[in-house]
């Protein structure tokens, strides 16, 4: 009989430098509840993580008191990851159950979003969960003026975690400017990196594509349906970087909805930072597809057997730079009636 092999989650870590990522980290792995749990982190050496990490270690893996197994990526984090798999089933590894990544802090999370979608050998071993973002309370609104990387690690995010709280007081500008980047995503404040990991890791919050857990890395990344209806798409954008939904109340075509991926990759690019969205498809009606894309990737839309709530609208939010929103909207009406009618003159020539 053969045994059934489940899938680990991925978390993603990032933030601008001195953020706080380390700080948050060093709490983290003291929690019991992160037993278990390796951790990658890709600037190993510049970093002490915990009394028990020797920086000087030639081993690519030590193992914590904690039971916690720490990784420094000496090569490709997709090679690293799917190394550890290996060396688990072989018992060469502690049979980690958790793996949390931790990136520099001029790292594009959206590249490591995207690897981590494609590469068909993680798929079935990983699942992608939270991206968590941390930001400093006194100078973050600075940091995203200055540093274009810090808005992109915001807007990729699940969670944004509102560190140094016993510095200061968040902003409501700061406040404000996330909530334009990225008001998808849950704000929490946090003091020396205090937080319960089970605030960060609830394996229990719907997942978007699969209404009870993680998304399969390879089919796409993770949100909340709650999250997604609860963006407002008449609200303001970022000069830079802009979050905004699209609604619609009439059912797509499928046809269209190949189409209009095909138009955003061509035209858009590394521009969409990240897509997320329920579709109401006409051909389907049961249930929404799933979209998700991280720039130009985008994975075969996954499909819901009902749909989750009673609002059975099309909900795509899109996070990118430079890209009206109104010519995607326009894209997609356009698509959809020229789909429409040559569909209408099919039907009317076979009769």
């Amino acid at each position: 009989m053969t045994a059934t092999v489940t899938a680990t989650p991925v978390a993603v870590i990032t933030g601008f430098l001195g953020s706080g990522k380390t700080t948050l980290l060093r709490h983290l792995l003291r929690d019991p509840a992160m037993g278990r749990t390796a951790v990658i982190i890709n600037e190993f050496g510049e970093i002490g993580i915990d009394h028990d990490l020797i920086e000087s270690s030639d081993e690519n893996f030590i193992e914590l008191t904690t039971g916690c197994l720490c990784c420094k990526v000496r090569s490709d984090l997709v090679m690293t990851l799917r190394d550890m798999a290996r060396r688990r089933a072989a018992g060469e590894l502690p049979a980690f159950e958790r793996v949390l990544i931790e990136t520099s802090g001029l790292a594009d999370p959206a590249a490591i979003l995207q690897a981590l979608m494609i590469d068909p050998e993680l798929a079935g071993l990983y699942v992608l969960g939270e991206v968590i973002t941390t930001v400093d309370s006194l100078l973050g609104l600075e940091t995203l003026d200055r540093h274009r990387q810090s808005a992109r690690q915001v807007a990729v995010a699940d969670r944004i975690l509102l560190t140094k709280g016993d510095l200061a007081e968040p902003s409501p500008a700061l406040d404000a400017r996330l909530q334009r980047l990225n008001p998808g995503a849950s704000r929490l404040p946090v003091a020396h990196g205090a937080i319960a990991a089970s605030t960060l890791f609830d394996e229990r919050r719907p997942g978007i594509g699969t209404l009870g857990g993680y998304v399969p890395v390879g089919a796409g990344t993770r949100a909340s349906i709650a999250g997604l209806a609860a963006i407002d798409p008449a609200a303001a954008h970022d000069p830079r970087i802009a979050s905004w939904c699209l609604l619609r109340e009439r059912p797509l075509h499928a046809l269209t909805l190949s189409l209009f991926l095909e138009g955003l990759m061509e035209h858009c690019g590394d521009r969409l930072l990240r897509v997320k969205g329920l579709i109401s498809v006409l051909e389907r009606p049961e249930g929404p597809a799933v979209l998700h894309g991280v720039q130009h990737v985008f994975h075969p839309p996954q499909w819901l057997d009902r749909w989750p709530t009673d609002d059975r609208r099309t909900r795509i939010v899109f996070i990118g730079e430079a890209i009206p929103a109104r010519w995607i909207s326009t894209l997609l009406e356009v698509l959809d009636d020229d789909v429409g009618r040559e569909q209408a003159r099919h039907a009317a020539g076979a009769r």
